[in-house]
């Protein structure tokens, strides 16, 4: 039995073995690699995913330290794309990864993201947000969505070309308030990676063309079709 094998042995048979093999074959592109980005590269490295770019121009600060998976005493002022590729090299040491310490634009989204299977957001700023939905519409590429504050997450799977996130933050401004949980992003990371894997194995996915949005103090939730 290959290590590589064994490492995703305990995927299967929620995965079959054709759909491991599937997912080896499959490229995803990170835009973000804190709160969000993080967990979503250590979901979908052990998800078996086998190869991953990863954008981000930041390095770590003390501030991070309270939910960011790559935040710690050793990594303080250190690039996060570089120190999420270190640990992916741990995690999945088979697994191609991409570490890009530079920010996403709408002047070079398109280029970073060209010939990925998918594209998560795991951004934090809209104008960022809404580059990043322009450039998948324009490659023809689905984008998972998400975003965290506090106690509350939203996600959703958007269609290209279909001016979700456009829609969806139309009337919204930069919070002032930017307080996160420690496991919110996780939680938000961990639907994302749910429903990036149905896609990318052609199985059904309940929040293609919709939002997920959650409070996990109150666990109310709802799904709201954009």
């Amino acid at each position: 039995m290959s290590p590589e094998y064994e490492r995703l042995l305990k995927n299967m048979p929620a995965i079959s073995q054709a759909e491991q093999r599937m997912l080896l074959g499959r490229k995803i592109f990170i835009a973000g690699c804190g709160g969000l980005g993080g967990w979503i590269a250590e979901y979908m490295a052990r998800l078996g995913i086998g190869e991953i770019t990863a954008a981000d121009p930041d390095v770590f600060e003390v501030s991070n330290m309270n939910r960011q998976l790559g935040a710690d005493t050793a990594s303080l002022g250190e690039s996060k794309a570089l120190t999420l590729k270190r640990r992916m090299a741990l995690v999945a040491p088979g697994m191609s990864f991409t570490a890009l310490p530079l920010a996403l634009e709408s002047e070079n989204a398109a280029k970073l993201i060209r010939g990925s299977d998918l594209v998560f957001d795991a951004l934090d700023g809209i104008e960022a947000r809404l580059a990043l939905e322009d450039a998948c519409a324009a490659e023809g590429i689905t984008l998972v969505h998400g975003a965290v504050r506090g106690w509350s997450m939203q996600t959703a799977v958007v269609p290209p070309g279909s001016g979700m996130l456009a829609r969806i933050y139309a009337n919204a401004s930069e919070p002032g308030d930017s307080t996160v949980l420690p496991f919110t992003p996780a939680c938000c990371a961990a639907v994302q990676c749910a429903q990036a894997a149905a896609l990318l194995l052609g199985r059904p996915c309940e929040l293609f063309g919709k939002l997920l949005t959650a409070d996990l103090l109150t666990m109310q939730q709802q799904i709201i079709e954009i």
